[in-house]
């Protein structure tokens, strides 16, 4: 009988990993001129639905109008839009590489495929919607303003993974045995 069991191989050292992201952010810094992020793909997806679907309402609308301009017109051009492409081509490589392909729905033994899914969805809508508040993603508001020595990129990273920890206290009933 053949062996259907694949080996999966452990994932990378996390601080070579937070080596080589640092690298990777100045490297980005270096030939663009910007650091990374991910919230701005997602901005001109959304920027660019809104002007197909409604063009006269972007026509009218401040933030569009804007975004559109700064973006000659045409947001899936944008750098950052190429970038999350990137990102999800290889993440896939890497599951490919790792034996860690396939879908799987990760959650706690006390939760529901339900509730995790909702949870998911919600949990992203709100990190979404703190990503326009906060100016920017992680990766962005965060790694790639702390590179420069900022400030907002300083408080941002300790809110986010402030805020994360103190609701993990909650959460994490769910998760444990």
């Amino acid at each position: 009988m053949e062996n259907t069991h694949k080996e999966i191989k452990p994932y990378m050292n996390p601080y070579l990993a937070g080596i080589l992201l640092g690298l990777v952010l100045l490297l980005t810094i270096y030939i663009t001129g910007h650091g990374i992020g991910a919230s701005g793909a997602i901005k001109s997806v959304v920027v660019k639905t809104v002007s197909t679907v409604a063009p006269e309402h972007a026509e009218n609308s401040t933030f569009y109008k804007q975004y559109l301009a700064a973006n000659n017109g045409t947001p899936l051009k944008n750098w950052l839009f190429f970038q999350v492409i990137g990102v999800v081509i290889g993440a896939f490589v890497s599951g490919l590489i790792a034996n860690r392909h396939g879908f799987k729905l990760e959650k706690g033994e006390r939760v529901s495929n339900k509730v995790r899914i909702i949870g998911a969805i919600v949990g992203g809508l709100f990190f979404g919607l703190g990503t326009q508040f906060g100016r920017g993603c992680t990766s962005g508001a965060a790694l790639s303003g702390m590179a420069v020595m900022s400030m907002g990129g300083l408080i941002t990273m300790f809110a986010i993974f402030g805020g994360a920890y103190m609701l993990a206290y909650f959460f994490r009933k769910l998760w444990l045995k």
